[in-house]
């Protein structure tokens, strides 16, 4: 199959005239039909909600288009409270799943009316006493430890996650919040990351569905809404073939009905919290080859670097490469593309067949919409891109200007020097 880029080559240069590479640049197309296909997928859950994973792509000019259709927003940490508060999104549109949880988050999170999933059964009193009191609405965070498999293929191995609570602590947790006053519960787990397969989330379901009945019956705990998480992938590959969101909510209606409609709990909400899957697809880094190396290997070198994306440096990721306007031309060079990192690992691909690259292509790496940015440092002092939205009707516009070197050195209080530089 083959993998296109969402922008044309004539788009592309367009931009690139206006703002330098490197840049993320996004679909707000794609993000809506993408948004629309996941809603009619669990349409048939009144109390459905996507809580979209903050972390992933922490834009708020992306995240308000989610907001127009009821999305909340899922996040992790004190400054993506702040966000999501600035953004308009309180009370139950913000879910707050963290670990080791410092006090101020809790109490913030208090302070907004977030939904507060607790991590671990020690949160418990810790929550308490930072904040005086456990809310009426809380969640729980559940690892039911092992491997977690789909068929005979291991997914992922939760035994080896530091999240979430084990099945003894869960049920004792429930028990505990209830006598401390709280009303309504949630249950949330994520069992797998990045998988590309429809079965993964009806078979989490599943676990979690069987779990909630058995909570609710031997607790008393009223289960208001089963929170999903995030875990369905999106194709890196070009032979990857994608999840159909609508034959996942299938999935998991049938799940539902099967388990909670005959324990008589069908009005309970269903949550999810996806962000590599709402976004990943309709990013892209735009670069620009400005050097070629002939030594023991063939390397082109770019302007973008891990800084811009560093998921191939720290996982050894894939990400599709088009050389743009080139992309009918046949793949008969291998490259090592590079970055300019002090790093040896700071390269966007090895040994990848790719058409011959000139000085001045622009290359399109795909699939940044998620974790992209957002992972984004300032090793070697290296300056964070621009982001631009490709708009439904074509135009395009600057949603977070490049780092400048005045950025880079604000937060140095006492080093006046640098302001003599004129910055």
């Amino acid at each position: 199959m083959k993998k296109e880029p969402f922008v044309t080559n004539e788009k592309l240069q367009e931009i690139a005239s206006q703002y330098p590479t490197p840049f993320h640049l996004y679909d707000e197309k794609g993000i809506r039909e993408n948004m629309e296909a996941l809603k009619e997928a669990f349409a048939w859950n009144p109390g459905f909600r996507e809580y979209f994973a903050v972390k992933a792509n922490p834009n708020p000019n992306l995240i308000k288009i989610l907001g127009e259709y009821g999305c909340g927003c899922d996040c992790s940490s004190l400054t993506e409270l702040m966000l999501s508060k600035a953004m308009g999104f309180d009370g139950a549109k913000i879910m707050f799943s963290s670990n080791a949880t410092p006090a101020e988050e809790y109490q913030y999170a208090r302070e907004i009316g977030a939904i507060i999933n607790l991590d671990d059964i020690t949160h418990i009193d810790f929550l308490e006493e930072v904040t005086g009191s456990i809310p009426k609405t809380i969640s729980c965070r559940y690892n039911p430890g092992g491997l977690f498999k789909i068929s005979n293929d291991i997914m992922d191995n939760p035994g080896d996650a530091k999240y979430g609570m084990t099945t003894e602590q869960l049920f004792e947790a429930f028990k505990t919040l209830k006598e401390k006053g709280a009303e309504e519960f949630g249950i949330h787990a994520f069992l797998a990351s990045n998988t590309v397969t429809n079965e993964y989330y009806p078979m989490l379901a599943k676990v979690l569905f069987e779990v909630a009945v058995k909570l609710q019956k031997e607790t008393g705990a009223k289960i208001k809404f089963i929170n999903l998480s995030g875990g369905i992938g999106i194709p890196y590959r070009p032979d990857q073939e994608p999840n159909d969101i609508r034959v996942i909510g299938a999935g998991v209606k049938k799940v539902y009905d099967e388990v909670l409609g005959a324990a008589g709990m069908g009005d309970v909400a269903i949550y999810t919290e996806l962000g590599r899957f709402m976004m990943g697809p309709y990013g892209c880094l735009v670069t620009k080859a400005i050097h070629e190396k002939h030594t023991h290997k063939e390397y082109i070198g770019c302007d973008a670097c891990a800084v811009n994306l560093m998921r191939p440096a720290m996982y050894g990721a894939y990400h599709h490469i088009t050389v743009m306007g080139k992309e009918n031309q046949p793949c008969d060079h291998m490259y090592d593309v590079t970055g300019s990192l002090c790093e040896n690992n700071d390269k966007f691909a090895i040994d990848r067949m790719l058409p011959k690259i000139d000085r001045g292509d622009l290359l399109v790496i795909h699939d940044t919409g998620a974790h992209g940015y957002s992972m984004g440092y300032n090793y070697n002092g290296k300056l964070k891109s621009a982001e631009i939205l490709l708009k439904t009707d074509g135009s395009f516009e600057l949603i977070r200007r490049a780092e400048t070197p005045k950025d880079y050195f604000a937060t140095l209080d006492g080093f006046e020097e640098y302001k003599k530089m004129g910055f």
